[in-house]
């Protein structure tokens, strides 16, 4: 039985996925935080609280790193840890340090802290020659307006120290982009109340569809797990309405994006990390959009183990401790899975969502999550903001994407405005 130490975690599927895969594989955990109430007021319903399989809970300023590497040597110097692990974006830096200080398996923290910045990642992957777009790093308004004039419009503005698609934008002219830009400026604090970096992603708009490939880098090795698809909807924002794995895609487009994502990982040096790298398919080429490391969410991982049988978040758990993973492929009956989410268009109060028992009985329905009634609801702004989705697959070939339109416009969500 191994001891991790988990720093932080999200509140959606992988705060329940990663606590399961270390109680499955038998080990145990320490969760350390800064606010244990961040996480009691997002309790699942209906079922236990994945925090209750901890082994301890441990509360201190995870936001203060140099401060919290002395807490934890004090911590491990009692309770032994074997590995650090986390499903956080916003921590991903700070577990790997804590790795790295504790001697224990893990990413480097240089390679993990390149990653885990969109403006570092760009000048890495540039500097080893894996495509992707025309970008420039901009510190003021009028550096960025004129960078956009030099890139040519339309474009994209990105922070490059958020995720779930926050405050990314599609902008088509300048107003547009002082739009953004404005809006951007006046969240200077993330969620986990660290301060954001002062500088702004300005890049070329590419064209084609989009993927990400999954993989599980360990030993100096990168095995590609597969590809999985991506729609996104909300102009000008980039939400993700979808998911299918495995992608829909002929052997070349295929093998381009694995080629790429493999590229990507080696020129930022990851290794003992399972990773979900995005891509798009354009033209002229596979472009690199991120990489992320750590393990997809939105359900993705649910959507690989139901064809695959391979479980990324165990993987993750495994790579954490210096295990090799298990990442042999096992008959499911499902060649593909595919998730859609319900993505919200206006303000107000949730009251129900219409057709929910008819898509809860449907043949090859995975899942059915929705959100409860009285939910306070926004238009989508982001990956944040849904208000539930449905998976379904399929076992003859790649239709779930298509069950799962069905399945989705079944599904109607009344709200009640404000």
């Amino acid at each position: 039985m191994a001891h991790l130490l988990m720093v932080e975690s999200w509140v959606g599927s992988m705060s329940r996925l990663l606590p399961r895969a270390v109680r499955e594989a038998g080990h145990e955990f320490t969760f350390l935080t800064r606010d244990l109430h961040h996480y009691l007021r997002s309790a699942p319903e209906g079922t236990a609280h994945p925090l209750l399989a901890a082994r301890h809970v441990l509360t201190t300023e995870t936001n203060d790193t140099d401060a919290l590497l002395v807490f934890v040597e004090k911590a491990h110097a009692s309770l032994r840890f074997d590995g650090v692990i986390t499903s956080c974006d916003y921590y991903l830096p700070t577990a790997a340090r804590i790795a790295g200080m504790l001697g224990l398996p893990g990413p480097t923290p240089e390679a993990v802290g390149d990653a885990c910045r969109k403006d570092a990642t760009r000048r890495v992957l540039t500097g080893a020659g894996v495509p992707g777009p025309r970008f420039a790093v901009c510190a003021d308004w009028a550096e960025a307006a004129a960078e956009a004039r030099n890139i040519g419009y339309p474009l994209v503005l990105k922070p490059v120290d958020l995720c779930a698609g926050m405050f990314v934008r599609r902008v088509d002219d300048e107003a547009a982009l002082a739009h953004a830009y404005r809006a951007l400026a006046a969240f200077p604090v993330n969620a986990r109340g660290q301060r954001r970096a002062p500088v702004v992603l300005i890049e070329e708009l590419l064209d084609g569809p989009e993927v990400s490939v999954e993989t599980v880098s360990f030993g100096g090795a990168v095995h590609v797990i597969g590809v999985t698809d991506k729609s996104v909807g909300g102009a000008p924002a980039f939400i993700e309405t979808g998911h299918m794995f495995p992608a829909a895609l002929d052997a070349a487009d295929t093998e381009a994006a694995e080629e790429t994502a493999r590229r990507a990982l080696e020129a930022l040096g990851l290794d003992e990390v399972v990773a979900h790298t995005e891509i798009k398919l354009t033209a002229a080429g596979p472009r690199l959009v991120e990489v992320n490391p750590r393990p997809a969410g939105n359900r993705i991982t649910e959507l690989v183990r139901h064809v695959t049988g391979i479980d990324l978040a165990a993987a993750c758990v495994d790579v954490a401790l210096g295990r090799e993973p298990d990442l042999r492929r096992r008959a499911t009956g499902l060649t593909s899975a595919a998730i859609g989410f319900l993505v919200p268009d206006q303000d107000g109060v949730l009251e129900t969502v219409d057709g929910a028992d008819a898509v809860r009985a449907a043949e090859g329905l995975l899942e059915l999550q929705l959100a409860d009634p009285g939910k306070a609801v926004r238009a989508a702004g982001s990956n944040n903001d849904y208000l539930g989705h449905v998976m379904a697959g399929d076992s003859r070939g790649p239709g779930a994407r298509a069950s799962v339109d069905v399945l989705l416009a079944q599904l109607s969500p009344r709200v009640a405005t404000r």
